[in-house]
């Protein structure tokens, strides 16, 4: 199993990314940090003639790495009950991919793949953080890709989520084939 992990957190060492090395090591898999790519928001143009205009960013580059991989981990902070800026503007333009030439393959691709979400949050996440969990169910509907599992872990301040000896115990479960 190949492994790619898409990590939302704008901040660098946060609570998201040691949850998320609990369950995927930092040296295992492909560990993308989405703050260190430049992705342009999309300019929503599916009705357009033309179709989408060519958007100068990382967007692609991501994409081709994603579809290299059979399992995609979303690792996101809860940020005002959903997901972060970085990671939802990464997913937003796959409306864009959909309608690109050199990917007609890409929900057929997609359909291929197991996908499992790392979520953190400080204000009682696992009731706040459902509403994420079901985003990521639907955007896996949407594309039939199988949406294997989850873990939410509770943190505010850094290195908090290391006192969520629930949230770790699971996170070093979620893909036991892994290690």
């Amino acid at each position: 199993m190949s492994v790619i992990v898409f990590h939302g957190s704008t901040r660098e060492h946060g609570n998201t990314e040691l949850l998320t090395y609990r369950a995927i090591p930092k040296e295992v898999g492909t560990h993308i940090y989405l703050r260190e790519y430049q992705i342009e928001p999309i300019v929503d143009q599916r009705h357009d003639e033309e179709g989408f205009d060519k958007v100068e960013d990382d967007h692609q580059l991501l994409i081709d790495q994603l579809l290299q991989h059979d399992t995609i981990v979303f690792a996101t902070p809860i940020y005002w009950y959903s997901m972060s800026t970085p990671m939802k503007t990464f997913i937003d333009r796959w409306s864009q991919i959909l309608r690109h030439p050199n990917y007609s393959h890409f929900r057929e691709a997609l359909s291929k793949k197991n996908v499992y979400a790392i979520i953190v949050g400080g204000d009682n996440p696992h009731i706040k953080g459902l509403p994420l969990v079901q985003q990521f169910q639907y955007i896996c509907q949407f594309y039939q890709m199988d949406f294997s599992g989850y873990v939410i872990g509770k943190a505010s301040k850094p290195g908090d989520i290391l006192n969520d000896h629930r949230a770790l115990q699971a996170a070093s479960h979620l893909l036991p084939s892994i290690k």
